[in-house]
């Protein structure tokens, strides 16, 4: 599968096969985030995997209920240096390579933006000075969500200028 296909073919999977990742898959989902660019290559950023099923169920009251994170294959949480000024957008790359990496291996990944800060740092042991941004639950799919509508090209980009809707 090319780019095009993974970026077109990437949905958010929130049913999961209760199906173990084979640490070769995961390994390589990993290693398409640790080449992902960053600014000034600096990598600000880590990666937390969860693959143990009772830490995967212990994840579901601290990520709003959400019971599909307790039939994921992998949970990664996304860690940044607050410090860095560009972790946030570091790590996002890192694990949108991730995602779109999964599509190609035949897996599923749902973002997880909803999540209690300091109940999941507690639980993961997570060092003060470090802050979790972003979450993403990895798996086999056990749906076919359709696509969803996107917007215009019109109503999301402009030309030169702010607002200017039209190519000069």
């Amino acid at each position: 599968m090319d780019v095009k296909g993974a970026i077109r073919s990437r949905r958010s999977i929130r049913k999961f096969k209760r199906k173990e990742l084979p640490n070769d898959v995961l390994d390589h989902l990993l290693e398409m985030a640790r080449t992902a660019p960053s600014g000034a290559n600096r990598q600000p950023w880590e990666l937390l995997v969860i693959t143990d099923r009772q830490r995967l169920k212990g994840l579901v009251p601290l990520c709003k209920e959400q019971d599909f994170l307790a039939d994921c294959a992998a949970f990664i949480i996304g860690i940044d240096d607050p410090t860095q000024k560009w972790a946030k957008v570091d790590l996002t790359i890192a694990l949108d390579h991730i995602a779109l990496t999964a599509v190609e291996e035949g897996l599923g990944s749902c973002w997880i933006g909803a999540f209690d800060q300091q109940r999941l740092a507690e639980y993961i042991d997570l060092p003060k000075e470090k802050v979790i941004t972003v979450c993403l639950a990895l798996g086999f799919p056990d749906e076919s969500p359709s696509a969803r509508s996107r917007k215009k090209m019109e109503e999301l980009v402009s030309w030169d200028k702010y607002g200017t809707r039209d190519r000069l």
